[in-house]
């Protein structure tokens, strides 16, 4: 007995060696933050833009990382996120890119109290690596700019969808957040242009 006792201890002792010991597993976060590094341009207005809020459509708009693996099927990616939820971080990033590109007086953001005489709002309808056949990052954004006056909005300015698919390096969550940094630089440099034209003729705020 007491030499099958001591035969259990070791076997016990044993497996608990061979065990590999790991640090407790948590997720790691991800910023996408694409940055604005052209000169600005010259100023169309003297009127600032305020910056409404930015809603993104599920499954899109959690923290996780999101995968498109198949025609109907997405995955999420619990041990992958990012460090806010979707809105935030890209409308942080739009409100700082549009302010560096010094087409209005100012860009600021949902929470200024200041009443707008121009608003624009965003709808971010794809978010999401595509990993069906080479992986990419697909990220699409629709633009609407409005004016405003007495408080009430009145006739869009203009409605602007842009769609971009950058190929990944490979199909790690790192190579992801990089696709998607650069598919809404491009989509801002993009909308940028087109916010640009309007501010040429933008429609005169009451009383002016």
């Amino acid at each position: 007995m007491i030499r099958r006792i001591l035969f259990f201890i070791a076997v016990l002792g044993l497996v608990s060696c061979s065990l590999p010991t790991r640090p407790p597993v948590g997720p790691t976060a991800w910023m996408v933050s694409p940055e604005r590094t052209a000169a600005p341009r010259v100023a169309r207005t003297d009127i600032w833009l305020k910056m409404g809020s930015v809603s993104v459509t599920p499954p899109f708009d959690g923290r996780s990382l999101v995968y498109r693996t198949g025609d109907q099927r997405y995955e999420k990616d619990f041990y992958n996120v990012y460090t806010t939820i979707p809105a935030e971080m890209i409308g942080n990033a739009e409100r700082q890119w549009m302010n560096k590109a010094n087409i209005f007086s100012a860009t600021v953001g949902q929470g200024n109290s200041l009443f707008p005489f121009y608003f624009l709002q965003a709808t971010v309808e794809e978010f999401y690596g595509d990993y069906r056949n080479k992986p990419e990052a697909v990220v699409s954004v629709e633009f609407f700019l409005s004016a405003t006056s007495a408080g009430k909005a009145s006739p869009l300015i203009g409605a602007n969808r842009y769609t971009k698919r950058i190929a990944l390096k490979d199909s790690t969550p790192e190579a992801l957040v990089l696709g998607q940094q650069e598919a809404l630089a491009q989509i801002f440099n993009e909308y940028e242009a087109q916010l640009y034209k309007y501010a040429g003729n933008l429609p005169k705020p009451l009383g002016q």
